[in-house]
Order: C-alpha cells, then sequence, then structure tokens
C-alpha cells in the first residue's frame, strides 16, 4: 500500500527565510503510519495541520512574481527553437558537419545533467539568487555563441546556455510551486506554458528571418539584450523571500558527491546515445563503456544518496511512494511523446508530404497550440474543482487515442487527419501536463518541493533526449532495411543518399528526383516513420497503464511556508517538519515579517 500523509501538510509553499527550531512544539507534525496509510480522495477534506497558513497573495504581488517568471521562460523557449533554422548555415559556415549534431546535442546535455543540482542548491541559498545564477549563465552561453570564432567554442557556449536554461527551468517551476497552494498552482503552471509555446512557435520564425536577412550570429545576439532585461526584472521585481546562508556553510551543507555522480552519469549515458548509430556504431567499445560506466554511476549515486549524503540531490524517499512513482512515470511518457512528435512530425511533412522547411513548421503548430490551450483550461479547471485524477484519466485516452491515430494517416495528401490528429494528442498532452506534478507533491513533505520538481525536469530532459535517440533508431534503421529494395527501383548511386545515416539530411534532395522517383522515396519515408509512430504508440501504452497506479489527494487551497537554508540538513536529521518557526527581535513585525505582509498586500494579516 503506498505511504500516502496526512493531506493537510502538502500545500503549497511559501518559501520564508527564518531560524529553525527543530524541537519547538508547534512544529511537530503527526506521520503516524495508522494515518498515512489511509488513502485520500479528491473530496475528502483535509486533516489539520499545525503548518502556519498565509494569507493569499495580492494582485500586485502574483504579477510582480508571474511576469518576471514568464519572461524567464520566454527566452528560455525562444533560444532553444530560433537556432534550429540558423543550423545549416552554422555548419556551412564553420566548415564542420559534425556540428550539425552538437550543436543541438551539446545545449540537451548540458541542459539534463544538471537539472538536478538546480533544485538542491536553491534549497540552501534560496531561489531569486539561483535564478539570477541560472540567467547570468545563460547569457553568458549567448555571448560565447555570438562571439565564437570556431564551431569547439559554440559548441561551449550552447552548453552553457543548456545549463542555465535548466536553472532557469527548474527554478521557475519551483518558484511557483512555493508561492500558491496546490489548488492554484495548476493555472500559473499553465501560464507558464502557454508563454513557452509563444516562444517556441516564433523562435523558428525569427530565426529564419535573422539568418536568411542578416546573418547567424544575430539568432543569439538577438537574445542579449532580452536577457538583460529579464535580468534586471528578475533583480528588482521578483519579491520573494531568500534565506541569509553564509556563503562558506551553504558550500558544505552540498551534496558534491551526489551532484558529481549525477552529471558525470547523466552525461556518460548521454553521449553514448549520441554517439550511437550516429558517429560511432553501437558495437563500439566507446560507445557500450559510455553506456555501462554510466549506468555503474548511477549505482554509486544511489549509494551515496542512501548512506553518505545529508542534504541529497534527489532524495531516494521520493520514490518510495507508488503513487509518485507512477506519477513521474506519467509525466516522462508525457514529454516523451511530445517531444518525439515534435522532432518526426516535420520531417514526415517534409518527406511524405512534400513540404518545404517553413510550411511543415507551421504543420507543427497544431500540435503546440492545442498542448498550450488544453493545459491552460485544466489549470483553470483543477484551481476551480481540486480534482486532478479523472483528468489524468481522460488525458491518457486522448493521448494513447490520439498517437495511435497516426497508424491511420494514408500516403498522399493526409493534411487533414495530420491537422486533427495533432489536435486530439495534443490536448491529451496538454492536459496530462501539470497534474502528475501535483499528483507527486500532494502525498510529499513541503520540504522535499525543489527537490520534486528538479526531479520532475530532469525526467523531462531525459525523455526529451531518449525520445529523439530512439525515434532515429528506429527510423534509420528502417531506412536501411528498405535500402536495398529502394536501390532497385531508383539505382544505388541515388539510393545511397537515403540510407539510415543520410536520411534526415537528404530529405530536401527528394524534391530533385524525377516525378515517379520521388513518389518511391517518399513512401519508404512514410513506412519508416510508421515504425517511429508505433514506438510512441507504446509510449503512450505505458503512460496509461502508470496513471492506474496514480491515487487522488487533496489539493488545498492553503498556502504553507517551506523551510530554506543550510538547517533543512538538521531538519532532516531530527525528524522536524518542513516549516520553520518565523523570530524576529522587532516583535511580530520584524523584517521578514515585513517582507511578507508587503507581498500579500496591504492590510493582510496573519
Amino acid at each position: 500500500m503506498d505511504n500516502a500523509i496526512d493531506p493537510g501538510q502538502n500545500d503549497g509553499v511559501t518559501s520564508l527565510p527564518a531560524t529553525l527550531n527543530p524541537r519547538h512544539p508547534d512544529q511537530g507534525q503527526d506521520e503516524n503510519p495508522k494515518d498515512s496509510a489511509a488513502p485520500v480522495s479528491n473530496n475528502s477534506q483535509p486533516s489539520k495541520s499545525n503548518d502556519p497558513i498565509a494569507p493569499k497573495l495580492s494582485a500586485t504581488a502574483i504579477a510582480l512574481i508571474m511576469a518576471p517568471l514568464s519572461l524567464s521562460v520566454l527566452l528560455s523557449s525562444l533560444d532553444f527553437t530560433i537556432v534550429t533554422p540558423a543550423v545549416p548555415a552554422i555548419v556551412s559556415s564553420f566548415h564542420s558537419v559534425s556540428g550539425l549534431v552538437w550543436i543541438g546535442g551539446a545545449f540537451i546535455l548540458a541542459n539534463t545533467a544538471t537539472t538536478p543540482v538546480w533544485g538542491s542548491v536553491a534549497d540552501i541559498w534560496g531561489r531569486k539568487p539561483i535564478i539570477l545564477i541560472a540567467v547570468a549563465v545563460f547569457l553568458a552561453g549567448i555571448l560565447l555563441c555570438a562571439l565564437a570564432p570556431t564551431i569547439d567554442v559554440l559548441i561551449a557556449g550552447r552548453a552553457l546556455q543548456g545549463a542555465g536554461a535548466s536553472g532557469m527551468g527548474t527554478m521557475v517551476n519551483v518558484v511557483i510551486n512555493d508561492t500558491f497552494s496546490l489548488r492554484e498552482r495548476g493555472l500559473y503552471l499553465a501560464i507558464t506554458s502557454i508563454v513557452w509555446a509563444i516562444g517556441s512557435a516564433v523562435g523558428p520564425v525569427i530565426g529564419g528571418v535573422l539568418t536568411t536577412r542578416l546573418n547567424w550570429r544575430w539568432c543569439f545576439w538577438v537574445n542579449l539584450p532580452i536577457g538583460a532585461v529579464v535580468f534586471v526584472v528578475l533583480l528588482f521585481f521578483l519579491d520573494i523571500p531568500t534565506p541569509n546562508t553564509p556563503v562558506l556553510d551553504g558550500l558544505k551543507a552540498i551534496d558534491w558527491a551526489g551532484g558529481l555522480l549525477i552529471v558525470g552519469s547523466a552525461l556518460m549515458v548521454l553521449l553514448g546515445l549520441e554517439f550511437g548509430d550516429v558517429t560511432l556504431p553501437w558495437s563500439s567499445a566507446t560507445v557500450v563503456c559510455l553506456i555501462m560506466f554510466g549506468l555503474v554511476v548511477v549505482g554509486l549515486f544511489i549509494v551515496n544518496e542512501l548512506k553518505f549524503a545529508v542534504n541529497p540531490v534527489i532524495p531516494l524517499r521520493l520514490l518510495t511512494n507508488r503513487s509518485s512513482v507512477a506519477a513521474y512515470s506519467v509525466f516522462a511518457c508525457n514529454f516523451y511523446v511530445l517531444i518525439g512528435l515534435s522532432y518526426y512530425l516535420p520531417l514526415y511533412s517534409q518527406s511524405a508530404l512534400g513540404s518545404d522547411a517553413l510550411t511543415s513548421g507551421i504543420h507543427l503548430v497544431p500540435l503546440i497550440v492545442s498542448t498550450s490551450l488544453s493545459a491552460a483550461c485544466t489549470g483553470a479547471f483543477i484551481q476551480q474543482t481540486g480534482v486532478y485524477l479523472p483528468v489524468m484519466y481522460v488525458a491518457q485516452v486522448l493521448l494513447t487515442l490520439g498517437v495511435g491515430l497516426f497508424l491511420n494517416l494514408e500516403f498522399g495528401n493526409s493534411l487533414t487527419k495530420l491537422i486533427v490528429f495533432e489536435i486530439i494528442t495534443g490536448i491529451g498532452i496538454g492536459m496530462n501536463m501539470e497534474p502528475p506534478l501535483l499528483a507527486a507533491l500532494a502525498p510529499a513533505k513541503v520540504l522535499d518541493t525543489a527537490a520534486i520538481v528538479a526531479t520532475m525536469g530532469f525526467l523531462r530532459a531525459l525523455a526529451t533526449a531518449i525520445a529523439v535517440v530512439v525515434g532515429g533508431v528506429i527510423f534509420q534503421n528502417r531506412m536501411n532495411a528498405a535500402n536495398q529494395g529502394l536501390a532497385d527501383q531508383i539505382g544505388p548511386q541515388l539510393a545511397g543518399n537515403f540510407t539510415g545515416g543520410q536520411a534526415t539530411a537528404s530529405v530536401e534532395l527528394i524534391s530533385l528526383l524525377p516525378v515517379d522517383q520521388q513518389d518511391v522515396v517518399r513512401r519508404v519515408y512514410f513506412e519508416s516513420l510508421r515504425a517511429v509512430w508505433i514506438m510512441y504508440i507504446a509510449v503512450a501504452g505505458l503512460s496509461l497503464v502508470s496513471n492506474l497506479f496514480v491515487r487522488a489527494h487533496h489539493l488545498s487551497s492553503e498556502t504553507r511556508t517551506a523551510l530554506l537554508g543550510v538547517d533543512r540538513a538538521r531538519a532532516k536529521q531530527d525528524g522536524a517538519v518542513q516549516h520553520q518557526n518565523i523570530e524576529s527581535s522587532g516583535g511580530s513585525d520584524g523584517p521578514i515579517e515585513l517582507v511578507r505582509r508587503r507581498l500579500r498586500g496591504v492590510g493582510s494579516h496573519e
């Protein structure tokens, strides 16, 4: 049976930097196993909690928090996609074919590997300093790319951008989860999802215009002033409390071993996947050793987190609740399908439908728009009702149905079907963007909010990388298998351009062939991508099965405090709960209390 705990303790978090008194009588929280074993329905009433309840934020305070966070999301999403149309020009400029893989690969690798670390350090020094550092790292990467004299320098800049984007994304989600109650946060997370979709949609258009009219370097230069504005807005307008953690104490509290092990293992596994069948065969010693050693380091990471880490990067107790683990699986599968389709649908459009690059991007709009709108509507629904589990069930049915319908696509003009199937799939994906996070947070301690958000982000980034790689392996294998038959129809010389390793890069060559040969090649692409759709259907099915193990929990509309700073480790060791005893020499109107009151509007009271 799941080890669910009292739903009253799992409400939204307001991070208040203060001194923790682990032995304070008002801070204890009953974690009686008998009580914790009882399931909680969406309609159940929250049990009484000793956590201090914070007043609601004023509209002004919400705006001052959400505006800079939304700008951060816009910057990150814009930069991620604005470079896409510039990649061929960049590769041509540096005369480096390998850059085609690593311009995007370096970003994804750094983004994935560093995600768990950001949540850990944010618990020690607070959210605002860490998001500012993340933006600074991101801007440094942009500047390095814009000035890059060689492809190697540009790849290093992309890695910095990936690390910075990881920190920005993680901190945005953590701050929202800190600031709003479980019942409210779905709506505000959905707002950032809409901003992300807007940035992702306009990025390729801006990148294409800048690359065509000016130079590929402007794809980076244009983001520098935007990033500077984001940094200034965050610095002066993101008004959230921050613990006064001494630098030395904070450095001592970091789980250095855990951070190095998780980053190292992620890099080795992802590098192995990146190299596999692209630059090296899967059977090569380099690929095998990278993946195997990466898995060994994962084992060392688990041992470190269990036995030695005082303030672990990923607390393994998060994996002891069956419902939460199922929610992690649903979340990862959801993004696996989304990213996979986002990557391979443009290829389908260009190869099977004969569209150009710009039109193939437009064909992806139904998926992005339906995903964003359904995420926003779902967030509003959960805020009003406090119900999320039925939403997840409906989402899973739509997701599995939508992806399954891709097998119904016919060779030739199937654009109408493609749009309808994208909309169905997008609605299913959007409806399940935020509920899995709420399902994972609901039975957990407030102390673990940042760790859960960072873990979810890590799984999302990992799913992003694996979805593209596995899809690529299936597609390339199918293209290779069909190449001999293709050679018999169009000749071995032409067919050599459409082997597995060349197929993606050679899609534009199809239009140069005679019309009768074009149909032959397009059908091979069509059938090869059909195998990719089957793989994504299987993942959607896995998500559907995982969803059956997710339990319903009460989503309270009350906001509670969270523990930040180096006292977190002492709280874990002493079994103290996850909120702080606010004390100040100036009485109830001390500096921390004044910050708290100002954040919630004039006239708010405890």
